[in-house]
């Protein structure tokens, strides 16, 4: 069978400059980055749709279009779009086998679950095995006082209570050429996605390395739980990346989605490409 690949939208969130670049002051990210009145920068709720062998496979799913207790106009956020992205693809919720989540923090997965017509809580995808890092999972329902504006149980627990969470240890293949590789740097138990198809490599970034913007190494978030991590796991990712010319996507990229690493000069640049 074929195998497909659709870069899909939950819609955009909005989050502080400063906190998306970590410990770099403005005046070295201000250039290349707008920001609005309250300092917030765009960022794109990217998923991707995979189509390999007879499954549907959603990676990450935004925020979804549960009210957040007010949070939403804090955010930015405007309606969920992934349904409606799937719908546009001619796939519906229903038929989607697996959902795979790069971690738990509100804006990669809170689009699992869903408020049906009598206000309860249910899966968004009824028939999908959700696969999550063990260490993300109790990371999320368990987090400190530092995490916990970040994590909110009502993105998964119904998953766990449908039966449809599945938890893996570490690196792991899912289907022949799918796998997941565990990076632990912007959360305990983050990880990234790859994808070999047709002899080339693909690899959904989440937060590791959520925009073009944050492939300099230094580039860090101030939310990322972990930051030397991080680098570490940057440094060693981007550096096999444009080894081996990896396609690489990126969670939160909004005018770069999607790129190669290329040598120019002696310096690094990214190719970007439409998906």
């Amino acid at each position: 069978m074929s195998t497909s690949i659709k870069l899909l939208s939950d819609g955009t969130i909005k989050r502080d400059g400063g906190c998306m670049f970590g410990h770099l002051p403005k005046t070295k990210w201000e250039r290349r980055i707008s920001t609005d009145r309250k300092n917030r920068m765009t960022l794109s709720l990217n998923c991707l749709l995979i189509q390999l062998a007879g499954k549907n496979i959603i990676v990450d799913t935004g925020v979804g279009s549960k009210e957040m207790d007010g949070l939403r106009e804090e955010y930015g956020l405007g309606p969920s779009r992934l349904t409606k992205s799937l719908k546009s693809l001619g796939v519906l919720p229903n038929q989607i086998d697996i959902v795979i989540l790069s971690h738990l923090h509100f804006d990669h997965c809170g689009g699992c679950t869903k408020l049906d017509r009598t206000g309860a809580l249910i899966p968004t995808f009824p028939k999908a095995t959700h696969f999550v890092q063990r260490e993300c999972w109790e990371e999320a329902t368990h987090p400190s006082e530092r995490f916990r504006n970040v994590y909110f149980e009502n993105d998964f627990r119904p998953i766990e209570e449908w039966g449809q969470l599945e938890l893996i240890d570490g690196d792991y293949e899912l289907l022949p050429g799918l796998s997941v590789t565990k990076t632990d740097g912007p959360a305990r138990g983050h990880q990234i996605v790859t994808l070999n198809h047709g002899g080339e490599r693909l690899a959904f970034m989440g937060d590791l390395v959520p925009t073009a913007h944050h492939l300099d190494l230094a580039s860090i978030p101030a939310f990322d739980q972990y930051p030397e991590e991080t680098l570490e796991m940057k440094r060693e990712t981007l550096s096999r990346a444009q080894r081996e010319g990896w396609l690489l996507i990126f969670s939160h990229g909004t005018d770069k989605k999607a790129g190669y690493l290329e040598d120019y000069n002696g310096r690094t640049h990214l190719r970007p490409i439409e998906l």
